[in-house]
């Protein structure tokens, strides 16, 4: 049975994101684990001055055991007045793990069972703060799953568009094919969106890339609700910032891959540039998931 993984520091942003998840898990017909790390602290030697509590991590694993216990409750009671009574309703496990948050996360996700992880962002009131997070980074740059960040503000209200940032890569094709398997499920669209900064000086060649690449998708990805547009804007993150905030879209999807704009976004001076008025989901593909069905 599929699963959606939750991971969750007892926020009111993870509360948010797990809400976020359990509808997503009603129409994906998956079952949710959630899961807490316990972070091992790190060996600094204490002056003689300095005194520290000593809690035991049986103490604390079994503390994070007892909140998901009773946040699996509580999932499970909100989602059964909501849900139709012959719609699937999700069942709500939940593990503790030992070590950093990206090591103990991408250990449980390698389970076939799981396809998806979605967490929320208790630092950020946006895509730019979330951009500077360096744990936020650190989770990017471990998932080897698709990964579904939820900003505060977001709250699932069905899922109608998704834009997929691309670079034209033919390796996004792949992908593509993927996120037409999770849009299936919404019956949503998928906008194919390709961001650059300014018009090509080829415009002839660069028209016949991207005539190539939908032209690829059209043979390869069976689903009649893709479409495409170019943004061009002075700059990468500014164009993505608009698309967030007038394309009517409920999902911005990107692949995470060394030297594409995503990249630039987590490692260059884009992420500076970029506004806080994005507020919705950012849905995060690792560079080999294409063709994988989510």
């Amino acid at each position: 049975m599929k699963k959606i993984l939750i991971p969750t520091d007892f926020s009111t942003s993870a509360e948010n994101a797990a809400h976020y998840a359990m509808h997503l898990a009603e129409k994906m017909k998956a079952n949710v684990k959630l899961c807490n790390v316990v972070m091992v602290p790190l060996d600094v030697p204490l002056g003689a001055h300095v005194s520290a509590p000593i809690v035991s991590f049986e103490t604390l694993e079994h503390e994070a055991e007892q909140e998901l216990k009773r946040w699996a409750v509580k999932l499970q009671d909100l989602d059964e007045p909501q849900a139709a009574s012959d719609a699937f309703h999700p069942s709500v496990e939940y593990t503790v793990g030992v070590g950093s948050i990206p090591e103990v996360i991408t250990n449980i996700s390698t389970s076939r069972e799981v396809i998806l992880t979605v967490m929320g962002m208790s630092w950020a009131r946006g895509l730019s703060k979330f951009l500077l997070g360096s744990s936020s980074r650190a989770m990017v740059e471990a998932t080897e799953i698709p990964l579904l960040l939820i900003p505060d503000q977001a709250r699932f209200t069905g899922l109608h568009k998704i834009a997929f940032a691309t670079d034209l890569s033919k390796t996004d094709i792949a992908v593509v094919h993927t996120l037409a398997g999770f849009a299936r499920t919404f019956k949503a669209e998928i906008l194919i969106v390709h961001v650059s900064e300014k018009a090509p000086a080829d415009q002839y060649n660069h028209q016949q890339k991207i005539d190539a690449f939908l032209n690829e998708i059209t043979n390869k990805v069976n689903y009649h609700k893709i479409y495409y547009q170019h943004v061009l804007d002075t700059d990468v993150g500014d164009g993505l910032d608009w698309l967030a905030a007038y394309g009517q879209i409920q999902v911005l999807a990107m692949v995470h891959r060394k030297h594409n704009v995503l990249h630039k976004l987590f490692r260059g001076s884009y992420t500076q540039k970029l506004k806080n008025r994005i507020t919705i989901p950012l849905l995060v593909f690792p560079p080999d998931c294409g063709n994988k069905p989510l």
